[in-house]
């Protein structure tokens, strides 16, 4: 079996962090504290193996190699709701070229989450060729 454990993510502040992904279904799992008692950190659960590690930092890093991650849920509409609803920018709900209904938001650390809902139509459960239109932008030196 192989299967995602977890993706961890920097945030120079929990508590926006947390009740960002809580607006999308995720509780706290267990924490990360320092010696002296400080939350340094904690895991949020997706499901009983799946989770979203979040790291306290100073302050987060601009760059990266990770563009975004993708959330599955059975609803993104409700999710999309629950966003706005709490005062997070969220995409409408739109079909994407891979025939995946998706919803665009960023997170408070500025990390792009796309939320998606599968449908028999979408290439993640059919497999196939996904044509778009992108070319790869030029390495930086």
């Amino acid at each position: 079996m192989i299967k995602l454990a977890h993706v961890c993510i920097e945030s120079a502040d929990l508590e926006a962090t947390e009740r960002f992904y809580g607006c999308l279904g995720l509780t706290r799992q267990f924490e990360f504290r320092n010696p002296a008692g400080l939350l340094i950190g904690f895991y949020l659960k997706f499901d009983d193996r799946t989770f979203l590690e979040v790291i306290r930092v100073g302050s987060v890093r601009q760059e990266g190699a990770v563009r975004h991650f993708a959330i599955e849920s059975d609803d993104i509409e409700v999710l999309r709701n629950r966003l706005t609803a709490a005062g997070y920018a969220a995409t409408e709900k739109r079909l994407g070229e891979d025939h995946t209904w998706m919803v665009e938001c960023v997170d408070p650390n500025g990390i792009a989450l796309e939320l998606h809902q599968y449908d028999r139509h979408s290439l993640q459960q059919q497999g196939g060729v996904c044509l778009i239109d992108y070319a790869p932008r030029a390495a930086v030196p």
